[in-house]
């Protein structure tokens, strides 16, 4: 694919994610070509994982940059491809547990007015009342099914005293709450974490899921590309280290 070509498919796929918004006037001159050909056809267009996820992974990556006006642009396209409000306030909060809450109350918040200009709104949640022991539980079996043994090195080691002041509730919260709520997958929360690892510099927490994303169904390529999709939201410096760091954990 030659050049112009690569700017008239990276053009016509940024048309197709943000419609008229793609249209209106460059901010420096010569940008619109240069994102056209590098990040929509360079990334956005990358065979191996499908428009859906990769709006997941930028949701995420967008919302713990805090980047507002960006993030307000990625909700309306995440909605017209197919993503519900649910699992778009969802990936904010999967993504706050690794970056803060105060970033997915933000998050929420910007794509709550993209839902109201649609007309949309989200059904409240009735209150969980799992017992403490059933979240202990099932975090614990999670964190199993995920990490095998890796999940008891490291910080997760049972006999750590220091880190076993906040582990437990890591556990339990974390594992036994968070990745059980309605609205993702456990597959796509996993996108959630890669993504967020990769832009928030989390190298250790990377090497680890990377690893425990082919126990939920991601494939290598899918892995690689979930990293991928965050660097022009992140930086490509942040990005090639998460590669380097999956080329030693697959």
């Amino acid at each position: 694919m030659t050049r112009d070509e690569a700017r008239r498919r990276g053009k016509a796929l940024r048309e197709e994610l943000h419609g008229a918004a793609s249209k209106e006037g460059e901010a420096v001159p010569g940008l619109d070509d240069f994102l056209a050909e590098v990040v929509y056809a360079g990334i956005w267009d990358r065979p191996h994982l499908g428009l859906q996820d990769r709006c997941i992974c930028t949701l995420a990556a967008l919302g713990l940059l805090e980047r507002m006006t960006q993030l307000e642009a990625m909700v309306a396209a995440a909605l017209d491809q197919g993503l519900s409000p649910r699992n778009i306030l969802e990936v904010f909060v999967q993504a706050g547990l690794y970056g803060g809450f105060g970033t997915a109350e933000q998050a929420a918040r910007c794509a709550h007015g993209v839902f109201r200009a649609r007309g949309l709104t989200v059904p409240p949640e009735p209150p969980r009342t799992d017992s403490n022991e059933t979240l202990d539980a099932r975090g614990r079996e999670l964190m199993a099914t995920l990490h095998g043994a890796r999940g008891q090195q490291g910080y997760a080691a049972p006999g750590n005293a220091v880190t076993g002041a906040l582990y437990p509730s890591a556990i339990r919260y974390g594992y036994g709450e968070l990745w059980f709520r309605p609205g993702l997958d456990h597959r796509q929360r996993m996108l959630v974490a890669l993504a967020s690892f990769t832009v928030l510099g989390l190298e250790s927490q990377l090497e680890k899921f990377a690893q425990s994303a082919l126990n939920v169904g991601l494939k290598r390529e899918e892995i690689v590309e979930a990293v991928i999709q965050v660097a022009p939201y992140g930086g490509f410096p942040r990005t090639l280290n998460g590669l380097a760091i999956l080329s030693r954990a697959l």
